[in-house]
């Protein structure tokens, strides 16, 4: 077991959220840890990226995303679900990998309600500290087992950026 700290993300997103596959997503509440395997991520790769909030500049929301890698960025969708993505690359390039999915839990507002994630994890540093980290627990991926397809709800971003397959799903285990 390791816990994957800001060497990991400090890469190309789109290689960083092919490899959480299968990584495990780890949660402390209270006195209980509890962890799942990630099994959906979409990739949002800096300002050029139409789909990207950071593709409007920086703002007060999208600074954490210019920051180092391997912070949280937490924001509200919809104005009911809370979604939960990690920065990658260097910094002052800002982009970060949603987590849509983990085992039994499929939908980036299913799985923040399970892990009791919300805005108090926006800029916080994945690690044991936070309360919430990342573990790489010596599983084995497949590229077979990866499924890349274009990402979920994002037409807005035109046709080039809606049809890039950013969206890698971990095949049933």
């Amino acid at each position: 077991m390791k816990i994957l700290g800001q060497k990991f993300f400090n890469r190309p997103v789109v290689k960083v959220s092919e490899e959480l596959l299968g990584k495990y997503l780890v949660r402390k509440i209270g006195n209980r840890e509890v962890a799942y395997k990630i099994t959906e991520v979409e990739a949002y790769d800096g300002e050029k990226d139409l789909a990207s909030h950071s593709s409007k500049g920086r703002t007060p929301r999208t600074e954490v995303l210019y920051g180092e890698a391997g912070y949280f960025y937490v924001y509200l969708c919809y104005g009911m679900y809370w979604m939960l993505n990690i920065v990658t690359e260097k910094k002052d390039y800002p982009s970060a990998i949603l987590i849509r999915g983990i085992d039994g839990f499929d939908g980036p507002g299913k799985l923040t309600r399970k892990l009791k994630i919300d805005r108090k994890l926006n800029g916080k540093s994945a690690e044991p500290a936070s309360k919430l980290w990342v573990e790489d627990r010596g599983e084995k991926i497949d590229s077979k087992q990866v499924k890349k397809t274009p990402r979920i709800g994002v037409a807005y971003a035109g046709p080039i950026w809606s049809k890039k397959k950013y969206r890698f799903v971990l095949s049933k285990f």
